[in-house]
């Protein structure tokens, strides 16, 4: 795969689509962060969460919660935090899903210390917009979240690219709703 394209994604997730017990491997080479490889995985992994099997990461959450902070590629880290979103979306959607089941305490905090750990260091800003949800949904559950979210938000997001501070601009008015 050259390069990023929808038509590339979906062509390498074909193959994992008819052939699923190649995820495992997926994930593994996601975070081999020493090769560059992973970058691709990690799109490759992300597109089969966004547009086919989110539950398909379920039996692999303790490698994903885990090795997520070791990341270094942006290009890995991107799509990374757009699934951790789509778990805390899953995570607090009415609809009974099994995320609600698999998703541990274990988990979540994970992904807040690896979310929060994206928002204090230079990261793109589909990272920190995808962090800001992630963060705000969890912090629906955990009290602490949401005052060092809007802190980090008042002080530093603010100050960042024009999708920083839109996407900051609501997270904070869903705060103060909830407030």
């Amino acid at each position: 795969m050259e390069n990023p394209k929808r038509e590339n994604r979906q062509r390498v997730a074909n193959i994992i689509l008819e052939n699923p017990q190649l995820f495992k491997e997926l994930v593994t080479i996601t975070f081999d962060t020493e090769n560059k490889v992973s970058i691709k995985a990690a799109w490759v992994l992300e597109w089969i969460c966004t547009h086919h099997h989110l539950e398909w990461i379920l039996p692999h959450l303790d490698e994903f919660t885990l090795k997520i902070k070791t990341l270094k590629f942006d290009s890995a880290i991107r799509p990374c935090a757009k699934i951790c979103e789509h778990l805390a979306t899953a995570y607090y959607s009415k609809k009974e899903n099994t995320v609600q089941k698999k998703l541990t305490n274990n988990h979540i905090d994970k992904i807040i210390e690896t979310g929060f750990d994206w928002l204090i260091t230079p990261q793109k800003i589909a990272v920190r917009t995808y962090t800001m949800n992630t963060l705000y949904f969890f912090g629906l559950e955990k009290e602490w979240i949401h005052p060092e979210l809007k802190h980090l938000i008042e002080t530093k997001i603010i100050h960042e690219s024009k999708g920083c501070k839109a996407r900051g601009r609501i997270i904070l008015e869903l705060i103060e709703k909830r407030g």
